[in-house]
């Protein structure tokens, strides 16, 4: 059953009482988040994606806080096209192994003894890489004027086309008068064969933030995490707070004149994450990451790679928060906490 949220979550998200109403909608090919009648977010379903994601997402006041490339090409402000496979919002793991069962199209990524799930590598012969294929979208439900949400069910394939895991995953969507909540409520179901996570640091809950918040001496944005680490103009790509922990991490900065910024939150109940977190805009939040994928915080002991024996499920919880402000101002500390708080 979806984990649900209890009433007083929703009444300490901030400043709920000045948001606008909230609805789900589910295309063909897509479900739409919308904020009075405006759509502040689409997630992609289509048969043609290899995995779905969120795009755009908006923050409050209408500025579109993840990159657009490669969904769509030549707005103004957008500066990069690397990385295809980065597209806005997504979750997935570059590193899948489905126990007792042959591979046929092997990783371009050598170090991979499963299907990698994370990049969408492709050579003469076809995908390289596995695909999480929507099979199912579900009524939209209204839980409260601020709160709605949808359950979808994916199914994993391999590049040849052979299933290995189920997943149900719910969105859940609240509007706040300082930010939006977008939560991820993840079940991976290990119904074909038993799973284990491989050990890399291509993974897990990702966003690819709009090239304006990169930490550019440009741009002037700012990294912030929850444990008060800020990362400032100039950086190295490899910032240092890359490959540890944290509770969430924000990138803020100015678009279109208007401050504004995204978050990522690892709800404590998850297995706890490293964060593969880039200066060119990547922010991941990695549960599965052991000694090989070179984070810092794993080098001298991170214990046994996770792993679903057949017939048992793994519980995650993540959650993207788009907000208008700097990280004060727009209160991530707080929506992090209301987020924490469901169950």
């Amino acid at each position: 059953m979806p984990r649900t949220l209890p009433l007083f979550v929703l009444l300490i998200l901030p400043a709920v009482t000045r948001a606008a109403d909230v609805s789900v909608t589910v295309g063909k090919s897509a479900v739409e988040f919308k904020a009075g009648t405006q759509v502040v977010a689409r997630y992609a379903t289509a048969e043609s994606v290899a995995k779905p994601y969120l795009y755009p997402v908006l923050a409050p006041n209408g500025v579109g806080v993840t990159r657009a490339w490669p969904v769509e090409k030549g707005l103004p402000g957008e500066a990069t096209s690397d990385h295809v496979h980065q597209k806005s919002v997504w979750f997935c793991h570059g590193d899948v192994i489905p126990e007792g069962i042959a591979l046929k199209v092997k990783s371009v990524n050598k170090a991979d003894k499963g299907v990698d799930f994370w990049s969408e590598a492709r050579d003469k012969d076809g995908p390289r890489h596995g695909k999480i294929k929507c099979v199912k979208v579900g009524e939209p439900k209204q839980h409260a004027k601020n709160h709605a949400s949808v359950e979808t069910h994916n199914e994993w394939f391999t590049p040849d086309g052979v299933k290995i895991m189920d997943e149900v995953r719910v969105i859940h969507f609240f509007e706040g008068a300082e930010g939006r909540t977008f939560a991820f409520d993840i079940t991976l179901k290990a119904t074909v064969c038993p799973i284990t996570f491989g050990d890399t640091k291509e993974g897990s809950f990702g966003i690819r933030v709009h090239d304006g918040l990169r930490p550019t001496e440009k741009t002037g944005a700012v990294v912030t995490t929850a444990e008060g680490k800020v990362v400032a103009p100039p950086v190295k790509d490899n910032m240092s707070i890359w490959g540890h922990p944290a509770q969430w991490i924000d990138y803020s900065g100015k678009l279109d004149g208007k401050e504004v910024g995204v978050a990522v939150f690892d709800h404590p109940s998850n297995p706890k994450s490293n964060w593969h977190v880039r200066a060119y805009g990547l922010n991941a939040a990695n549960p599965f990451a052991r000694a090989h994928s070179g984070f810092p915080s794993q080098k001298d002991g991170a214990g046994p790679l996770l792993k679903l024996d057949k017939g048992s499920e793994m519980k995650l919880k993540y959650a993207v928060y788009a907000h208008t402000g700097d990280v004060k101002t727009g209160k991530v500390a707080e929506a992090f906490e209301a987020f924490k708080s469901t169950k």
